[in-house]
C-alpha cells in the first residue's frame, strides 16, 4: 500500500471513529450510510436505517493490488465494477464476483453474496483475508481468521448492526480477456440436478449457474463457463439484447469478461420484467441509458416508494439457500406452489457452516453443498396467500436459509433458531457494547 494512500486512509478511518464516539457520547443511535444505492429491496414503512447517519462514503478507494500474491485491499465503499477494472488488467479478478455493479465489496461481505464462481470459491467472505472495522464505541480493530476469528467471521451476514467495515483484504484469482459460455438444457427438475451435481464435482468449470425459465421441456437451463483468450466474436447485453433471453435460444456465446461478471446488471436479473415495455427494443433505444441497469433501476424503485406503499404487499424479490439434497423437493414445490420464472440457481459451496449459523440449524444442511435459489419480482397480491411468507416457510422446513435483504416472517424464537444467538450476543458485546447499532432481529423485522 503506497504511504499516501494509507495516510489518507488512516485519516478517513479516524475521522470516522471519532464521529462514532461523539454520537455514543450523546447516546444517539447509529446506521452506516454508504453513498451510492442500498441493495436492500424496499419496503414500505422501512425502519432499518433508522438514527442518524455516519456517511462513510468516502471510503471507496483500492488502497493495494499485490499481483504475484494475487491479493488486493480495498475500502468497503468500492463497487464491484470498479474493482474488476482495477484488477483485470492485472489478469486477476475478485475470486468471487456479485452480479450487480453497484454492489460494493463491504456490502457482499455483510450482506453474504454469492455468485457463478461459488461452486468453487464459497460466498466473497470465504475469499476475505482481513478486515478492519470501527467498533460501536469508536475503536479501530482488526480481525482475520487468525487474528480474533470468532469476530471475523461473525462480521459476515452482521448487515450493519455489528461495526463499520472501514477495509477489506481480499484473494484475487487468475483471469482471461473473454468468458465463453455453453448453455446445456434439460427437459425436468431430477435431470438438470443429477447434471449440476455432476459438472460441479468434476470441477472443470470456471463459472456455473443455471437459469430455469419454466416448467417444460427444454426450460432447465444450465449455464458453464471458461475463461479464453480470444473471442470469434462477443455478444453484448449492455442495451439491446437482453441475457437470460438469450439462454433460451443460444447453445454457446461469447463475452468480454466484465460483460460476463455483470451480465445480469442491465435487467438488475429480469426485473425489467414487472414493466413489459422495458424490454421492447424502442424503449430500450430511447430510454435505456435512463432506466436500464442496477443502479437506475434501483434509483426508480426509490422513488417509486409512495407508490410501493399503496400495494398490500411487495414484490418477492429474495434468495434462498437450499441444501443441494432437498433442491429436487424444492423445485417439484416451486413449480406446485410458487411457480415465478425464470428462476436464478447458484451452487455454493459451504465446507463449514459459517458461526453465525446456530449448530442445531447447521447440522441440518447435512451437505457441503448450498443452491442459492434466487426469486426476482413475484407479484404477491393473492388474497389469503403471502408468498414471501411461503418460501420463507418452505426453506426452513427443508433445511435452508435465507437473506434478510427483504420481507421477513420469522417469530423471534425461529430467528435464533436459526441463528446463533449467544454468538451474535458474545460479538455483540465486544463489537458494539453500547448498542448504538439496530439488534439483527429487529432491524430485519420491522412488521412485528
Amino acid at each position: 500500500m503506497a504511504h499516501d494512500e494509507n495516510e489518507a486512509h488512516r485519516a478517513k478511518v479516524e475521522a470516522i471513529a471519532a464521529e462514532v464516539r461523539e454520537r455514543v457520547r450523546r447516546g444517539e443511535p447509529i446506521h452506516i450510510q454508504k453513498g451510492g444505492v442500498h441493495h436492500f429491496v424496499p419496503l414500505p414503512g422501512d425502519r432499518r436505517f433508522a438514527g442518524r447517519a455516519v456517511d462513510i462514503s468516502g471510503l471507496d478507494q483500492v488502497l493495494d493490488i499485490d499481483v504475484g500474491a494475487a491479493r488486493c485491499v480495498v475500502e468497503p465503499g468500492v463497487t464491484f465494477a470498479a474493482l474488476v477494472a482495477a484488477t483485470l488488467p492485472h489478469g486477476l479478478v475478485p475470486a468471487v464476483v456479485p452480479e450487480l455493479e453497484g454492489i460494493t465489496a463491504g456490502g457482499a461481505v455483510a450482506g453474504c453474496s454469492v455468485e457463478s464462481m461459488s461452486f468453487r470459491h464459497g460466498g466473497f467472505h470465504d475469499t476475505c483475508a482481513e478486515y478492519e472495522v470501527v467498533t460501536g464505541d469508536g475503536r479501530v480493530l482488526v480481525c482475520s481468521p487468525e487474528l480474533e476469528p470468532e469476530l471475523f467471521h461473525m462480521i459476515h451476514g452482521s448487515y450493519g448492526t455489528l461495526a463499520i467495515l472501514t477495509r477489506i483484504t481480499l484473494r484475487l484469482v487468475p483471469a482471461k480477456r473473454h468468458v465463453h459460455l455453453r448453455y446445456r438444457r434439460f427437459d425436468d427438475a431430477p435431470s438438470f440436478d443429477a447434471a449440476l451435481r455432476s459438472v460441479v464435482a468434476e470441477g472443470q468449470e470456471d463459472f456455473v449457474d443455471g437459469i430455469i425459465h419454466g416448467e417444460g421441456p427444454g426450460d432447465f437451463v444450465l449455464c458453464l463457463g471458461r475463461f479464453v483468450d480470444a473471442a470469434p466474436y462477443t455478444s453484448s447485453y449492455r442495451w439491446l439484447d437482453i441475457d437470460y433471453q438469450s439462454t433460451r435460444r443460444r447453445d454457446e456465446d461469447y463475452l468480454t469478461t466484465p460483460d460476463y461478471l455483470f451480465r445480469y446488471d442491465t435487467e438488475c436479473h429480469w426485473l425489467t420484467r414487472t414493466l413489459p415495455p422495458l424490454e421492447w427494443k424502442p424503449v430500450r433505444l430511447l430510454l435505456g441509458k435512463h432506466v436500464l441497469g442496477s443502479e437506475n433501476l434501483i434509483r426508480w424503485s426509490k422513488r417509486l416508494e409512495r407508490l410501493l406503499a399503496l400495494r398490500r404487499r411487495p414484490d418477492v424479490v429474495v434468495d434462498v439457500f437450499i441444501p443441494a439434497r432437498n433442491l429436487r423437493t424444492f423445485l417439484r414445490w416451486y413449480a406446485a406452489d410458487f411457480r415465478f420464472y425464470p428462476l436464478w440457481v447458484v451452487p455454493y459451496r459451504v465446507p463449514v457452516p459459517y458461526p453465525w449459523v446456530a449448530r442445531e440449524h447447521a447440522a441440518r444442511f447435512r451437505d457441503v453443498l448450498l443452491v442459492d435459489c434466487a426469486v426476482y419480482g413475484k407479484r404477491n397480491t393473492e388474497p389469503g396467500r403471502d408468498f414471501s411468507q411461503l418460501l420463507e416457510d418452505k426453506t426452513y422446513e427443508l433445511d435452508g436459509i435465507k437473506t434478510l435483504i427483504s420481507r421477513n416472517h420469522h417469530s423471534r424464537e425461529r430467528f435464533w433458531q436459526i441463528y446463533d444467538e449467544p454468538a451474535y450476543r458474545a460479538a455483540k458485546a465486544r463489537l458494539d457494547p453500547e448498542g448504538v447499532f439496530a439488534d439483527l432481529y429487529d432491524k430485519f423485522h420491522p412488521e412485528r
